[in-house]
């Protein structure tokens, strides 16, 4: 899973110049409120207790986190969010996967339809590559922020149920299954680790290696260009950037 690492990396920087456009404060608004929706506002549900986590995690207000959650547990109030799983290949033949919330699943097939076709790849029907992911929790560790060796978080992490854990310049990734994920989380708290985000990804179970340099700007273009869709709320792929290209990036 070190492609899967790299390109992390890249959307974790990203994802700051995101959050200071607002576009991160308006997906993690969303999945609140969706999350909130799903469970009737109970904050003891592991889906709204990570998409709390997470907007703290990412600075968000408390009044706002307070008012999407209010606003799902409302029921009828505001925009009724549909989740969706969309599915395609990009330049080269890699596989991507996206998750979906929006309130108008037509506008949305359209719109993301196009911006394959017009970054050289195309959407497909369901099912045409999601064989090729596995779904894996992933908990996000700030390296600068862990005060534990990297042998010791791996002994906790792996104690706790974890499958892997990945290292990056800047954090550790550690997976674990579904299953698991809440435990592993815990017991990360438990020794007071801090957690920047916590998600549940389909993760690739193989990667395509990709080693020349325009086709890698192609595909992380399609990706970023599909990541600042307002109603797409992850991208996911099978490719693997080489260590020279993901420090182009």
């Amino acid at each position: 899973m070190s492609g899967h690492s790299k390109w992390a990396n890249i959307k974790h920087k990203k994802g700051k110049a995101d959050a200071q456009k607002g576009k991160m404060f308006t997906k993690l608004g969303r999945e609140l409120v969706v999350a909130s929706r799903a469970c009737g506002g109970d904050v003891n549900n592991f889906r709204l207790k990570i998409a709390i986590e997470n907007a703290k995690a990412q600075n968000v207000p408390n009044e706002n986190i307070q008012r999407a959650i209010q606003k799902g547990s409302g029921g009828a109030d505001g925009a009724a969010y549909e989740e969706l799983r969309y599915e395609g290949y990009g330049p080269g033949g890699v596989a991507i996967m996206l998750d979906i919330l929006t309130d108008n699943r037509n506008r949305t097939a359209g719109e993301v339809r196009h911006i394959f076709s017009k970054n050289g790849g195309n959407m497909g029907e369901t099912g045409c590559v999601s064989w090729m992911f596995q779904d894996k929790g992933q908990l996000t560790i700030p390296r600068e922020e862990l005060k534990l060796t990297e042998d010791d978080l791996m002994l906790i992490a792996l104690e706790a149920g974890a499958d892997d854990l990945e290292t990056d310049p800047e954090e550790f990734l550690i997976y674990t299954s579904p299953e698991a994920m809440e435990g592993v989380r815990q017991a990360l708290q438990d020794q007071k680790i801090p957690v920047s985000e916590s998600v549940l990804n389909p993760i690739p179970q193989n990667t395509i290696e990709i080693t020349d340099s325009d086709q890698a700007r192609k595909i992380v273009h399609l990706m970023e260009t599909l990541e600042d869709h307002d109603d797409i709320q992850g991208v996911y792929a099978n490719f693997e950037l080489s260590d020279s290209l993901a420090a182009e990036f």
